[in-house]
């Protein structure tokens, strides 16, 4: 029996109209198809800024998790919304071909105001608002928020808005473009913008063939460098970065410019360059340099420090690298040390003498370990089955197949026990770990022979007294972290299993939606943000 694909969207007229293209397009190839409409914060906070919400991707994450959890199997984005970095087994799966690009001005009255000193438009955008404020630095910039056609409201009814900043391909393609819109030319685009991005799992072989067939080809390498410009820059929804790159069909070369602004519109960087399609990849590359070594970093900074100081502070119990610090709003400090050490056993030769029929692993550790005392030729396991996906891409990538991944180790020990007929398992771990997959399975008379893989070693600092909150991967993070300090501060946890052993000793115990360090981070900014 055919699969039907279910297809994630937001409820916004203009999602559903871009899911609704996607399946009109995926019913003309014979597949099955079905629209799952679903909230995002994008749409539900609608009082604040887009780069003052201090998480990105507020109208891609709700869907993400709903993918997670396979209540979906696709998603359809606007590309300019999407995140750079895609959470971990997601990928992106197709992108339709592109719109109409260009930004343009929704008219109250007439142009006149434009040569006037006191002309006030309206946008939520920080690239828009920057640029506009760039060429007409004596104007005002009003904050707008919601759908196209709430906002369209939301002009009409303004009594001092001269003029609304839109994407032009929104409203053509709901057909309500007003005659007094005019086109913004020298208005650098956001990247990826009119364009419809298709996401999905990537271990779903299905949907990712059937999307491939939708893919078009120009418009992924032309917005894949404007993505990886944007990237480059550490941009998002918090820096006024445009970038536009589109494919001269004469010369066959690939024109690219970009834009780099301070907020206020004051400064401003830009590039311009052309590579031979075929040969542009580094393209983005040259150009992020290019801006980079012209003061695009101080640039950033100038705007960092000009806002709100620190007015929260966390602590993570697992060092950050710069990039996940970077996700955290301006206004959140943070400090980080390894509360939990590691030290590799050196696991015996005859371990690997005899084929494993069936091996867990339940963490990165345990795939490090192994390797650290065995060659990938030398590892002989028929079935792998491990927990979390980045575990799983780990061992994929270094020792081989995993047969099955689950969530957390409960749910791992409930598959051996129901879905297979398992009588024996070898189980590499820690000195200190749960009981509960080991419990679990021999209550289901499964023999668990456990190889001592690595030693888990306590490191606890104590944290100061000004600290709001700490964040939490493991149980044995908790119990590291309790040796020196109170449990007088919020407990952010990466995962229900952690965060089970934080309520025993903490008041205030939040979890994040999805088991990644990315979504502990983003759980923090949302609580900050909203109290």
């Amino acid at each position: 029996m055919q699969k039907t694909i279910r297809i994630g969207t937001r409820d916004s007229q203009l999602a559903l109209w871009q899911a609704n293209k996607v399946r009109k397009e995926l019913t003309e190839l014979g597949y099955e198809s079905v629209i799952v409409p679903i909230k995002s914060m994008g749409d539900i906070v609608l009082d604040k800024p887009l780069y003052e919400l201090g998480i990105t991707g507020v109208f891609t994450k709700n869907l993400d998790i709903a993918m997670l959890n396979g209540d979906i199997d696709i998603a359809v984005h606007s590309l300019k919304d999407v995140p750079t970095s895609l959470p971990e087994g997601i990928v992106q799966a197709a992108v339709l071909k592109r719109g109409n690009y260009n930004d343009i001005l929704v008219l109250k009255d007439t142009e006149e105001f434009f040569g006037q000193p006191n002309g006030i438009i309206a946008t939520g955008s920080l690239r828009r608002k920057a640029m506009w404020l760039n060429r007409y630095p004596t104007h005002k910039v009003e904050d707008l928020r919601g759908n196209v056609n709430t906002r369209l409201k939301k002009l009409e009814d303004s009594e001092t808005w001269n003029g609304a900043i839109f994407a032009a391909a929104g409203l053509e393609r709901l057909k309500i473009r007003p005659t007094t819109s005019v086109d913004l030319s020298w208005m650098i685009s956001a990247p990826g913008q009119g364009t419809v991005m298709i996401a999905a799992l990537e271990e779903d072989d299905y949907v990712l063939d059937a999307c491939e067939q939708l893919n078009h080809h120009e418009t992924k390498v032309c917005v894949g460098i404007e993505r990886e410009f944007l990237r480059l820059l550490e941009g998002g929804c918090t820096a006024p970065i445009g970038a536009l790159a589109y494919v001269d069909a004469k010369t066959e070369e690939i024109n690219f410019k970009g834009v780099l602004l301070k907020k206020d519109g004051s400064k401003k960087l830009t590039v311009n360059k052309t590579a031979k399609l075929g040969s542009h990849k580094y393209l983005a590359k040259d150009c992020a340099d290019y801006i980079i070594n012209r003061g695009g970093k101080e640039l950033i900074l100038e705007d960092i420090e000009g806002e709100s100081s620190i007015k929260h502070k966390i602590y993570s119990t697992k060092k950050l690298s710069e990039i996940q610090k970077k996700i955290l709003s301006n206004s959140i400090g943070v400090e980080d040390s390894d509360f939990i050490k590691i030290r590799f056993n050196r696991i015996p030769a005859k371990v690997m003498k005899n084929s494993h029929e069936n091996v867990v692993i339940t963490s990165q550790n345990g795939v490090e370990a192994i390797l650290n005392s065995f060659t990938k030729d030398e590892i002989n396991f028929k079935n792998i089955f491990c927990v979390g996906r980045r575990t799983k891409k780990l061992i994929e990538n270094r020792i081989g197949k995993v047969k099955h991944v689950a969530k957390n180790a409960k749910k791992l020990a409930e598959y051996l026990s129901k879905e297979l007929e398992i009588k024996e398992v070898t189980y590499f771990c820690s000195d200190v770990r749960l009981d509960i997959l080991p419990a679990y399975l021999k209550m289901n008379d499964i023999t668990v022979n456990e190889v001592e893989a690595y030693k888990t070693m306590l490191s606890s600092e104590k944290i100061n007294d000004d600290i709001s909150g700490v964040l939490f991967y493991s149980p044995s993070g908790i119990e590291s972290y309790l040796k020196e300090n109170s449990t007088d501060k919020i407990a952010f946890c990466i995962g229900e299993t952690t965060a089970k052993e934080a309520r025993k000793h903490f008041t205030d115990v939040q979890v994040a939606n999805m088991p990644d360090v990315e979504s502990l981070l983003k759980l923090v900014n949302s609580h900050f943000t909203a109290n």
